[in-house]
């Protein structure tokens, strides 16, 4: 059977709701084999017709925070407004373990449960930013399959880390109070790119000191970002409270970015930078299985170590030896 045959019956079965064909197909587009990367490439084009249609929401914070509670108390909400919800929780886990599956089942109880819901976990494999490889990839595959909301719950990150900005169409902080979080030390980062704050965890003993937290961070938003502000809040995913109103808050939020035009201008400009980094990555594997480059980096390599080179002129050595000197100064 050719290519193209086997990537419209792998569409075909994916589009009828067959839970394992999205899975095998995540699969596919996460391995990094040459010939799954062109039997990924073929299905993606089969199903690019019926992407674009989910509420891509990313969330993310630090270690602690709560977020993969907060993703079953929000999926679970969703579930009741009808939405069939599909869920990629970024580990650091071992993939051949399946340590990021067993772990977010049991901390996802509600979801794990639930026939409408599509709950993946996934290795980060060492990738920076929260997310994984193929993490793109995968949010379009589940829309092609028919979720309606996608969550991508990333690994724990610092502020720093933004690449999950890429994969989503609204980004969800989540925070708590006293871990760290504290308003004196918000200059760059994750806060500056988020389009929502959570403050996590507001019940019990520690609500009071959430709710303070919250109303201090809200403050400081809005002096650095003064054009757009994210929304904070206060929220339980133990007890729920916020959970509704933070549904509610989304599905408002979609409509807006699409009836604004902002959605599609945002998803260009993220076609754009996976379009520039998978151009790095296969420049990079070029050049790697080049015999002239080959033969020059060892060489490069030590001259770099010993000093007698800077990497950026070692870089540029090796680029006009491979490809010829650039026409532009």
């Amino acid at each position: 059977m050719d290519a193209p045959v086997a990537a419209a019956e792998r569409a075909a079965r994916l589009r009828a709701g067959e839970r394992r064909a999205l899975a095998q197909a995540i699969s596919l587009v996460e391995s990094t084999r040459a010939d799954h990367r062109g039997q990924a490439e073929a299905l993606l084009s089969e199903l690019l017709p019926f992407t674009g249609g989910a509420h891509r929401v990313a969330l993310t914070g630090p270690p602690g925070a709560g977020k993969s509670s907060l993703v079953d108390a929000l999926g679970a909400q969703a579930l009741l407004a009808g939405q069939r919800v599909a869920v990629l929780a970024i580990d650091p886990a071992s993939a051949q373990s399946g340590g990021s599956l067993l772990g977010d089942a049991v901390r996802m109880q509600r979801l794990a449960a639930s026939e409408r819901v599509f709950l993946r976990g996934s290795s980060n494999s060492g990738t920076l930013g929260g997310t994984a490889p193929g993490t793109r990839e995968a949010v379009l595959l589940c829309e092609a399959a028919g979720f309606e909301l996608v969550l991508v719950e990333t690994v724990g990150v610092g502020q720093a880390e933004q690449a999950v900005r890429e994969v989503c169409d609204t980004l969800i902080v989540v925070a708590l109070a006293g871990a760290g979080d504290e308003v004196q030390g918000l200059k760059r980062g994750l806060f500056e790119v988020a389009d929502i704050a959570l403050v996590n965890k507001a019940d019990g003993a520690g609500e009071a000191e959430a709710l303070a937290f919250a109303t201090q961070l809200s403050g400081a938003l809005a002096l650095l970002r003064p054009r757009s502000p994210p929304h904070v809040a206060a929220v339980s995913a133990h007890s729920g409270r916020g959970i509704p109103e933070l549904l509610n808050l989304l599905a408002a939020r979609a409509k807006s970015l699409r009836d604004t035009g902002e959605l599609g201008r945002r998803r260009e400009q993220q076609l754009k930078q996976a379009f520039s980094s998978a151009l790095s990555r296969e420049l990079l594997a070029r050049v790697a299985a080049d015999e002239r480059a080959f033969t020059l980096l060892p060489e490069l390599e030590a001259k770099v170590r010993s000093g007698e080179l800077l990497p950026t002129a070692a870089a540029r050595e090796l680029a006009a030896a491979l490809f010829g000197s650039s026409s532009r100064a």
